[in-house]
């Protein structure tokens, strides 16, 4: 079967989905691991971690958040760090679909995106007439972004055209917010399905293509992420359209989302090293990033206590 042959939203042509190059699992696995490995001046250290913190979606996805805890997130979200660090806010908050209104009163004008999971994450299984009035419900609530699952059973069932049609779906009923498509490369196994699933998104209307929901172990990983940079790559030489990258879940140090903003920077240049085209899944990263921060300016470490909890 073609592996899409549904109609292609993003330009209203029919299209089927261009030949998928097949990943070389041992290149891909030493490129990532060399990214980890570059030595970084002290200047350009504190610029990247203070980048960093502008890219973190700050996320609490339990089923014990209240509005409070959120409140609590949104303002570490607008002020991670004491002004005289001078470090930006963070990109999102990223909650459940209940309290975007809660997330959305706390982050008033800040510039702070709120963001919601939603099409019943993080498994995807609910028939799509409900994932579709979940999305609804929460972009009339106030979300500016959109963070989908793909029903990962149905792409491994070889049903291609189903989980394009879902994501184009999920995309018109979005509007106007931005469609982050979650993939769980975790359970996709291969680099091969990562890639066509990746291809699939961005074909269907992603604004952003995202590596994991975080409930999943393996989540985020540097080979898998730059499998997707690079078919984000691919994508923009062959439609001109830059589509966004989210890793998430398993990042936890400042020194891995050091070598994360080095991998993006070579593999898709400068144009990508801002929040609107590159996000972190931030639930752990943020407190490691800060107290980088603090050491670099300061030359000397802080308590964990001086940073408040994710």
């Amino acid at each position: 079967m073609q592996l899409l042959s549904s109609t292609n939203r993003r330009n209203g042509a029919a299209a089927a989905l261009p030949l998928v190059p097949t990943i070389d699992q041992v290149m891909v696995e030493e490129r990532a691991a060399a990214f980890g490995k570059r030595s970084i001046k002290t200047s350009a250290k504190l610029e990247g971690l203070k980048l960093a913190i502008s890219m973190m979606d700050l996320t609490t996805l339990e089923g014990k958040d209240t509005p409070g805890k959120v409140a609590f997130l949104c303002r570490k979200a607008i002020h991670p760090l004491d002004p005289h660090y001078q470090v930006p806010s963070c990109a999102a908050v990223c909650v459940y679909s209940n309290l975007v209104r809660a997330a959305k009163k706390f982050l008033g004008n800040s510039g702070v995106k709120v963001a919601s999971v939603a099409t019943a994450f993080p498994t995807g299984l609910m028939p799509l007439k409900l994932k579709l009035e979940e999305v609804r419900t929460a972009v009339r609530n106030g979300a500016d972004e959109i963070d989908m699952v793909i029903d990962r059973g149905v792409f491994l069932a070889g049903d291609y055209d189903r989980v394009f049609d879902e994501i184009a779906a999920t995309k018109e009923a979005s509007a106007p917010a931005h469609l982050k498509v979650i993939l769980e490369t975790g359970e996709l196994q291969t680099y091969d399905n990562v890639r066509i699933a990746s291809e699939i998104a961005m074909r269907a209307g992603a604004d952003f293509i995202k590596t994991s929901t975080g409930k999943i172990s393996p989540a985020a990983t540097m080979p898998v992420t730059l499998v997707m940079l690079e078919a984000i790559r691919d994508f923009f030489y062959d439609t001109g359209i830059r589509i966004g990258m989210k890793p998430a879940g398993g990042i936890r140090t400042a020194k891995q989302a050091l070598a994360y903003l080095v991998m993006v920077k070579e593999t898709l240049g400068d144009d990508w090293l801002t929040p609107d085209l590159f996000r972190f899944g931030a639930s752990t990263l943020v407190n490691d990033v800060l107290m980088q921060i603090v050491k670099t300016v300061d030359g000397n470490y802080q308590g964990a206590d001086y940073f408040s909890l994710p």
